[in-house]
């Protein structure tokens, strides 16, 4: 049985993806600590430290697989220009909507992004314990969405506005895990594709950061939520994130991570003090169901094996060749 196919492996990465989603809940509500910033500022110092520490962490194996990277340097730009958007539209849709309804809205609409990606740029067929996961998990989220709107009802243009950012988030989110994934499907090693993707994103991000970032220095509080979203959800996550990325399919990785959703409703009722109704309640179960779901499922051969039309083995070979050379 190969490690892909090992049900423990699995299970590890499954629940590696799973700790990722709580942590990166946490961030809607550290971001109400830092009232004074814009969601510029605070989605470009989150992710924007995250990316470039991954780099760091992945130079070593990045310098290794230059040759792999530079082949495929038109994804690896692609998948960095993702890491820009997302952050950037998720904060400010949290900004607009609502912690709540932002966090949903982005995280509910990237499996959906995820599978369509997945089915038409590997020809992948999407399997019925996806499908039922996907679709369990975009009710729930749609029942904490509206239960949040109705406790806490705003300005609807505003409130339109961030459902808006929250799909450009979920898009931009969905196409990096994507890219992620398929850079290790092609024989780039994990820590390669992701510190190349991130870092790049981070790099990115810093112009963005300078401009914007003054807010985030303007006292103890702020700052301490700025190093912890940086370091914990952003640099610890994605560690775990590309931990269970390379074993499992992008479109199930991001499926996993609809429980984000949950922990932000939880957080935003338990410290921000928004309201959940009895529907967002239940909205809260399906995403527990969503969990199990995904747990118990048989992974499909095509998002464990990789893509239906494989690279020619000689290029690959050649990729193996100089990357040990």
């Amino acid at each position: 049985m190969s490690a892909a196919n090992d049900p423990r492996t699995r299970l590890l990465a499954i629940g590696a993806i799973t700790i990722t989603s709580v942590l990166w809940g946490t961030t809607g509500t550290a971001a109400t600590y830092i009232p004074d910033a814009s969601p510029l500022a605070i989605g470009a110092a989150a992710l924007g430290v995250g990316g470039l520490l991954q780099g760091v962490v992945g130079i070593g194996s990045i310098l290794r697989a230059r040759t792999l990277l530079r082949a495929r340097m038109n994804l690896v730009l692609l998948g960095a220009v993702a890491v820009v958007a997302y952050p950037l539209a998720f904060y400010s849709s949290m900004r607009l909507a609502g912690v709540a309804i932002g966090t949903v809205v982005s995280l509910a609409s990237a499996p959906l992004a995820s599978g369509v990606l997945e089915r038409f740029t590997r020809g992948m067929r999407l399997s019925p314990w996806w499908i039922a996961s996907a679709a369990v998990g975009v009710v729930g989220s749609a029942l904490i969405c509206v239960s949040t709107a109705a406790a806490a009802p705003g300005d609807a243009a505003r409130t339109l506005g961030g459902i808006g950012l929250g799909l450009v988030a979920g898009t931009a989110y969905a196409l990096y895990s994507t890219v992620a994934h398929r850079l290790m499907r092609e024989r780039v090693p994990r820590a390669a594709a992701m510190g190349a993707v991130f870092g790049l994103g981070g790099l990115l991000l810093m112009p963005v950061l300078v401009v914007t970032g003054r807010p985030l220095l303007d006292g103890a509080v702020p700052f301490a939520a700025t190093v912890y979203m940086g370091l914990v959800p952003m640099f610890v996550g994605y560690l775990l994130f590309g931990y269970g990325l390379a074993r499992v399919g992008a479109s199930t990785a991001t499926t996993i991570t609809l429980s984000e959703p949950a922990v932000a409703a939880l957080l935003a009722v338990l410290v921000v003090g928004e309201r959940l109704t009895p529907v967002g309640w239940v909205g809260l179960s399906l995403i527990g169901v969503v969990l199990v779901l995904l747990t118990v499922a048989p992974e499909s051969p095509a998002a464990s094996e990789g893509p239906m039309t494989k690279a020619p083995v000689t290029s690959r070979k050649e990729d193996d060749r100089r990357l040990a050379a």
